[in-house]
């Protein structure tokens, strides 16, 4: 995305560009106290918790950054896009930044990348943070599509022009509306035009094409029942994108999570539902930490 267009995305006056270890960040940070990292899922950015952002930063840190090559933040390596390169560049920029993050915020794919960052090789603190998982994407495709997406993506990464033919073509207004509708979501006009701009724009696509090109899932989910966190999964009941199933499994495989449910929301139920994603957050992180 062009920097310039910065001053049209949701709570700029909060963003900042930070030039970090490989990538050039985009940064939107505020608030006081308890410090609260947040990732978004593939294919988005800090849009997807601009409601979220603001109760919370009435009484926390709030630091929300664009994953490498998607929204705002330009990828610096095209190689450093899986999951274990991007938790790495995030840690080195935490330590960069000084943030020790207390609790760590991922939706989708984002919830894998917080998982990651939290384990204790990596996490800025020290020690284990706080997790909350929003409808984590935790499961590999299984059967002949496990061997099939993951190399069409792989394709689709590597040839050239790819992103602007997808961007060029999948950018309708009526596209975007039926993309979003499909994950179980609902959006008004506001919410479905961040994501048309998104859409269209070929860095954005190109960034999230090599990062479901580069995805390496089964090492953390190996890990996963050894997980030093105290973990809560929050699923929409009507997640069509990742089945509720998949965090009803992990969460009990691993020996400290809680599983929430929002019964009529879907993939994007923190975009729906904002304040009600805020009072859960709160009271999870007042019973967990104090």
């Amino acid at each position: 995305m062009d920097w310039a267009q910065i001053h049209t995305w949701p709570n700029s006056e909060l963003s900042r560009r930070g030039q970090g270890p490989v990538h050039r960040w985009h940064i939107q940070e505020t608030g006081a106290g308890k410090t609260l990292l947040m990732l978004h899922g593939a294919g988005g950015s800090t849009h997807s918790y601009a409601d979220l952002i603001p109760i919370l930063a009435q009484s926390h840190h709030i630091v929300a950054l664009d994953l490498p090559g998607q929204g705002f933040t330009q990828l610096g390596a095209r190689h450093r896009s899986g999951l274990e390169q991007m938790a790495e560049d995030i840690a080195k920029l935490c330590d960069q930044e000084g943030w020790i993050p207390d609790v760590i915020i991922g939706h989708s794919a984002g919830a894998a990348v917080a998982l990651r960052l939290a384990e204790s090789d990596l996490s800025p603190r020290g020690q284990a943070p706080l997790v909350i998982g929003i409808n984590a994407a935790l499961a590999q495709f299984t059967g002949l599509a496990g061997l099939v997406f993951p190399m069409m993506a792989k394709l689709l990464a590597a040839v050239p022009f790819t992103a602007s033919l997808f961007s060029g073509a999948s950018n309708r207004p009526d596209r975007i509306k039926a993309l979003i509708s499909s994950t179980g979501s609902q959006l008004n006009a506001d919410g479905l035009e961040l994501y048309r701009r998104l859409v269209a724009d070929r860095n954005h696509v190109d960034g999230t094409l090599l990062m479901m090109a580069q995805w390496a899932l089964d090492p953390l989910l190996a890990r996963l029942p050894n997980h030093p966190s105290i973990v809560h999964f929050i699923v929409g009941d009507k997640d069509a994108t990742v089945p509720p199933e998949v965090s009803e499994k992990v969460t009990s495989r691993m020996r400290n999570a809680t599983l929430h449910h929002f019964t009529e929301l879907g993939h994007l139920a923190h975009e729906e539902d904002p304040e009600g994603f805020a009072r859960l957050i709160k009271d999870i992180i007042e019973k967990e930490l104090g």
